[in-house]
């Protein structure tokens, strides 16, 4: 099936009710994208929860490895990583149960989006976060 996002208007209903983000691939080098779009969105006030493995702390919050070490429900895992890396994801995104997988703009797989709509799942691919935030405003 051809990868179909939700419109603006269901993305905006998406950004409205979240609060919790978990971003993979969340780079703690404050000149990358990923850690200004977190930044971004910390500061309107979602909760960012950095997943990566080679970092302590991003943004003043902990770390984690990977999205299965991430305590309590996580509304949209948020994914800054090249699209050959999705289906993975996605395969661990299922695992924890949350609510959106939303790959960045220029992101897309197409394995990734079947697994995940087959299972249900709400699935954004190649657009970004913080531009839909502004959006939606």
């Amino acid at each position: 099936m051809a990868i179909v996002n939700p419109s603006r208007q269901e993305i905006g209903e998406i950004l409205k009710k979240a609060k919790r983000i978990a971003v993979v691939g969340l780079s703690d080098n404050p000149e990358r994208t990923s850690y200004m779009v977190s930044q971004a969105l910390q500061s309107a006030g979602y909760d960012i929860i950095p997943v990566n493995p080679k970092a302590d702390e991003i943004l003043g919050v902990k770390a984690v490895k990977s999205l299965k070490e991430i305590d309590g429900h996580v509304d949209i895992v948020n994914v800054f990583r090249r699209s050959e890396y999705l289906p993975d994801i996605a395969r661990e995104f299922a695992e924890i149960d949350a609510d959106i997988f939303w790959a960045q703009l220029g992101l897309e797989n197409q394995e990734a989006y079947d697994f995940l709509k087959e299972k249900g799942y709400t699935v954004i691919m190649d657009r970004c976060i913080k531009v839909e935030h502004a959006l939606t405003k």
